[in-house]
């Protein structure tokens, strides 16, 4: 794989592209997570995942890893799709992490993408890692994003 500046500008377009995808599997485990743990949790629209695609995007650093995991996942396909899970599974958990951001929320996003890919399904013409990018990106995402109760108050364990 060679990465250029104009492959992340083509990686990051597929993201945007995708955005019908993404954002319902966001508002769907955002519900589910909601109800686990007894709490509201808000829906992201289309226009903040966009957004935020924008804000991962403008640090190169980042762009440049997002834009790898996410062209490999795109193109990854193994025969009988099972033999080849983990790599599609360590990928796919990568990459929420990485777009998530720093503690706690990178290890939650890779907690989350394990929910998100039980409830994401490729079709079967579909390479064996896109549902696995998908969920990633949902996961990633949807930690990124204003909507959980906790994140939007100051923590009771930060000194002054």
């Amino acid at each position: 794989m060679h990465l250029t500046p104009a492959r992340v500008a083509a990686e990051r377009d597929w993201i945007v592209d995708h955005s019908e995808t993404i954002v319902p599997i966001i508002n769907d485990v955002r519900d589910d997570l909601g109800e686990t743990f007894d709490t509201t949790v808000d829906h992201v629209t289309t226009e903040q995942y966009r957004d935020e695609v924008d804000v991962v995007f403008a640090d190169g650093d980042l762009a440049v890893n997002v834009a790898a995991m996410t062209a490999l996942l795109r193109d990854l396909d193994v025969e009988d799709d099972y033999p080849g899970f983990i790599v599609d599974e360590l990928l796919g958990r990568e990459l929420a992490a990485t777009i998530a951001g720093t503690q706690p929320l990178r290890t939650l996003g890779e907690a989350t993408f394990h929910y998100a890919d039980l409830q994401v399904h490729g079709g079967p013409e579909e390479n064996a890692g896109v549902d696995d990018l998908e969920a990633a990106l949902a996961a990633g995402f949807q930690e990124r994003l204003p909507g959980w109760d906790w994140t939007a108050r100051k923590s009771p364990f930060s000194l002054e």
